[in-house]
């Protein structure tokens, strides 16, 4: 079991521009750990923290270094998308961050908690944690205020904000995936996610990537993976149908006596391929 996390962003959301900052800093081979860093990102020293964090958190860095997927973005010649113009590349990135676990309360809350619930308040997400927390492999995780702050940043990371003159809070990079609503001051509830919304490339991807060496896909990671997207299993099955028609070749959907599971025929399908397709495509 991994052991959760719920700090290391400095209580800050994560910004429409900073991922491209924080990659283009590291594809010049710096550091963040140099003593100019702040200089260079043009932001406070809290703010470098948070940058580095959010680059590992989605995915993007492993031990500093850039991975595949952060070089398909946002490469500066031959990235796809390096400013995030396409709504695909948001649901991509929310993908992996749900995905990484780093920041544990994303996964925890679109995977774990909305399988048993809808809405939620602060208090009772708490709760929740606290009760994930109790396990002996996750002894001295939990810390109250730790978990609140981490809970105002996801929170200012996907909600609009009622302040509609507040500019600087609509710069939260996932607002524009509409996956929380506030229904009272104190209680949100998850959207639930039109099958219109995404591009199926980016969840072939999703399978492909959490399939990891398995040759089967289970029907408890499919129903993950439409709760990360927050979609019923119904919408996100009938994605995986679709995609089916087309990829026979790689996988197959099965339905039998009451089993429900993806398997793999070909297994060696480049899931950056299937990303660098779409978007020579758009």
């Amino acid at each position: 079991m991994t052991r959760y996390s719920f700090s290391g962003h400095e209580s800050f959301y994560c910004k429409s521009l900073w991922l491209k900052k924080g990659y283009d800093f590291l594809a010049e081979g710096r550091s963040f750990l140099d003593d100019d860093a702040v200089v260079r990102l043009g932001v406070g020293k809290n703010m470098v923290t948070a940058i580095r964090f959010w680059l590992k958190a989605f995915g993007l860095t492993v031990n500093d270094q850039l991975t595949p997927l952060a070089k398909l973005i946002f490469d500066s010649e031959h990235g796809c998308d390096s400013f995030v113009e396409d709504t695909n590349t948001l649901w991509l990135l929310h993908y992996g961050l749900v995905r990484t676990n780093v920041a544990s309360m994303y996964n925890l809350l679109f995977t774990d908690y909305q399988r048993e619930k809808k809405e939620f308040d602060k208090a009772s997400l708490d709760a929740f944690i606290q009760r994930k927390c109790s396990v002996p492999e996750q002894k001295n995780v939990y810390n109250a205020n730790t978990v609140n702050k981490d809970m105002g940043v996801l929170l200012k990371s996907y909600l609009t904000p009622e302040n509609m003159t507040a500019m600087e809070d609509f710069s939260a990079l996932l607002i524009n995936l509409n996956l929380l609503r506030r229904i009272d001051k104190d209680t949100y509830a998850f959207n639930e996610t039109p099958t219109s919304a995404i591009n199926p490339a980016i969840i072939f991807y999703a399978i492909l990537d959490s399939r990891g060496d398995d040759a089967t896909m289970s029907f408890d990671k499919i129903q993950e993976l439409a709760l990360t997207f927050c979609m019923s299993v119904p919408a996100f099955t009938s994605i995986v149908r679709d995609l089916e028609k087309s990829c026979s070749n790689i996988f197959h959907y099965t339905e039998n006596s009451g089993i429900r599971n993806i398997q793999f025929i070909d297994t060696n399908v480049d899931k950056f391929q299937i990303l660098t397709k779409y978007y020579e495509q758009r």
